[in-house]
């Protein structure tokens, strides 16, 4: 499977990595972040985590010729610093999360992401837990889908009504095929992006409670840095980006950061070619200024 780790260079450059340090790549994914960091140290460590196994089953196969300097661990952002702990782990000289859905999820038509492969209604990064989209689209309220599509697809008001009006009336709702049919048929096409993903990225939002763990990622990852560690985070949506910036921001305020990215760092035009999937990504950097 093809995959571009998003602003790679970049997130190199930011990290600062030193060949002894010990750092934490906060997303996984298919191990792309984490294998050039790894090749990078000599004596120091790369901490690898990641919410979908599926995805760390996939990240260590693809890792090998690093493995010595590099330990995965099952862990969403909230179990941070419990996963920390329980690893022995204190401070740390860099942090990366890429905050953007695998391409193994989106193209797997099973995990219930996909626009482009039918599949059920699923969307669970980590499918040990009971909550999935399912469950969203066909016992919600419409009153409830339709603020979870206007707090997390920023839809108008009353197109965000109108779509949770045509779920409710169309349930029961059996795969994404159909999920995607229906909210096609109330919101208009406008250029060559599918009329659902606005509501697909909620559902999905909604089901892995990710400006949750967004919010303990930002509240936990700082604390762990050593003086002069480095806390890269690349998004690719608004609302994160925003909750980014904002607690960035308040760091530095506090004196407890310097931030090192004045304004968003965007791809190359060369890599936005190559990776149509990075046009929306926005990195952010900042290095920690004092201990705790």
């Amino acid at each position: 499977m093809a995959h571009y780790p998003v602003m790679l260079n970049e997130s190199l450059e930011y990290l600062a990595i030193r060949p002894d340090g010990v750092y934490i790549d906060a997303t996984a994914g298919l191990g792309n972040h984490t294998l050039a960091i790894a090749r990078k140290l000599t004596s120091g460590r790369v901490y690898s985590f990641d919410r979908d196994k599926e995805s760390l089953t996939l990240a260590e196969a693809n890792v090998a010729e690093c493995a010595e300097r590099i330990t995965f661990r099952h862990s969403a952002f909230s179990s941070l610093a419990a996963t920390l702990k329980d690893l022995g782990v204190d401070g740390v000289d860099g942090i990366l999360a890429d905050l953007g859905v695998s391409r193994m999820q989106l193209t797997t038509g099973e995990r219930g992401f996909s626009l482009q492969q039918n599949g059920p209604i699923d969307m669970r990064m980590d499918r040990s837990q009971e909550l999935t989209a399912w469950d969203l689209v066909n016992r919600a309220t419409e009153r409830e889908l339709a603020d979870l599509f206007m707090s997390l697809a920023e839809e108008r008001r009353n197109l965000a009504e109108k779509i949770a009006r045509a779920l409710v009336r169309a349930r029961p709702m059996t795969d994404t095929a159909q999920l995607a049919q229906v909210v096609a048929s109330c919101v208009p096409r406008t250029g060559k992006i599918h009329p659902a993903t606005r509501v697909f990225q909620a559902l999905r939002m909604a089901v892995n409670d990710e400006i949750g763990e967004l919010d303990a990622l930002l509240e936990q990852a700082p604390r762990h840095l050593n003086p002069g560690g480095r806390f890269v985070v690349i998004a690719f949506q608004s609302l994160d980006d925003r909750k980014v910036k904002t607690a960035f921001r308040a760091l530095g305020q506090r004196g407890e950061a310097r931030i090192l990215t004045k304004h968003v760092v965007k791809p190359t035009e060369e890599e936005t070619r190559r990776n149509s999937a990075s046009r929306s990504a926005v990195l952010r950097a900042l290095e920690r200024i004092t201990a705790e």
